[in-house]
């Protein structure tokens, strides 16, 4: 999709003159470390917002990428079914490889349909045409997920468009299914077996195994719906899910290198509630306060990771509880990868560092 539009950006037909063409149009979209005012959306957003500066590089989305690829069940359960941990290793690198080609299927799309649909003469979005080409969501906004369909209705060939749905279709079933099936887990294993019912045999379980599935599916198709008056849904996602999961990260990483512990998830699952009230709930609409401060969500994720660590190791060593005889023992071992992984992870990380240079 990526190659055949930027091919229809110039007369020439060539892709890296598409490329250089909206570079060119639009540097500053390019740009990886923002500076507060440096970009407003379309919106009439500050894009700091989303991608507050350095926190891009240093803060938040550690927690963020930690989290989802470290301590998520939907990655977790793929990974272990690996025949081995050096495959399991191997597929997660491969992983990384992948997700560095993200920016020119997920990025350079918005940025190219950003670009022509500028009016030539002003330098400003042409609302008129954003209106008939369907960039308008229903409050009035400007949909940004509407890029995509846009460009592949126009400079796909017929073809490749069923394929392009085939693809989209196997990728949404298969991430469907693992989705379900992690949340089926979580709540029979973890909630339901160790609460609800002790003594529930593996009959029992299934069954409520299914129905868990079924009910957050029949919850799925209930908010879909709602969420199409939003201009983009997965920063909407990664927002909203960035109140519970810095803590999730705390207590998964003090569960892994802290043994004093018993109580931590108790005192964690506070601090996190607490977060939520104090960043989400006041500053849009319980209070308008001074004390309440609406900060870049990513900062969020960074405070709130920070201060349940801390919460729970003062706890646990303020009421000097001893060492968890069901710690999980670290050794070296552990951490033991192949010189094939090693090598792989190096070129990844060179890079990334390459990219944040460039595009600084």
């Amino acid at each position: 999709m990526t190659y055949f539009a930027l091919s229809n950006v110039t007369d020439t037909g060539s892709f890296v003159d598409g490329l250089k063409y909206i570079y060119d149009k639009a540097p500053e979209r390019f740009s990886m470390i923002l500076s507060k005012g440096e970009i407003i959306t379309p919106n009439g957003r500050d894009a700091w917002w989303d991608l507050p500066g350095l926190a891009v590089l240093i803060g938040g989305m550690w927690v963020a990428n930690l989290y989802y690829w470290g301590f998520n069940q939907y990655i977790i359960q793929r990974t272990l079914a690996a025949k081995s941990l050096e495959e399991g290793q191997k597929g997660i690198v491969f992983a990384a490889f992948l997700k560095l080609i993200i920016p020119l299927i997920v990025v350079l799309p918005g940025i190219i349909a950003y670009v022509m649909n500028l009016d030539p003469e002003t330098g400003q979005l042409n609302m008129a045409l954003l209106s008939n080409e369907g960039f308008l969501g229903t409050a009035g906004n400007i949909a940004n997920d509407n890029a995509a369909p846009w460009l592949i209705k126009n400079f796909i060939p017929v073809g490749l468009k069923g394929l392009i749905l085939a693809a989209l279709a196997a990728a949404i079933v298969s991430s469907l299914a693992s989705m379900i099936n992690s949340t089926s887990t979580i709540f029979t294993m973890d909630i339901y077996k160790s609460t609800i019912n002790k003594k529930a045999d593996d009959k029992q379980m299934v069954k409520v195994g299914r129905l868990t599935g079924l009910v957050a599916l029949i919850v799925a198709m209930i908010l879909a719906p709602q969420l199409g008056s939003l201009g983009q849904v997965f920063q909407f996602i990664q927002e909203y899910t960035g109140v519970v999961s810095p803590g999730i990260l705390a207590v998964f990483l003090m569960g892994l290198f802290y043994k004093k512990q018993q109580i931590m998830l108790l005192y964690g699952s506070y601090f996190i509630r607490s977060n939520a009230m104090y960043f989400k709930v006041a500053p849009n609409g319980w209070s308008d306060a001074s004390i309440f401060v609406n900060i870049p969500f990513m900062n969020q994720m960074l405070v709130t990771c920070i201060g349940t660590l801390l919460i729970i190791a003062l706890i646990s060593y303020f009421e000097g509880n001893e060492d968890d005889p069901k710690g999980i023992v670290l050794t070296k071992k552990l951490f033991a990868t192949s010189s094939t992984f090693n090598l792989a992870a190096f070129g990844v990380m060179l890079i990334t560092a390459m990219l944040y240079a460039i595009f600084w």
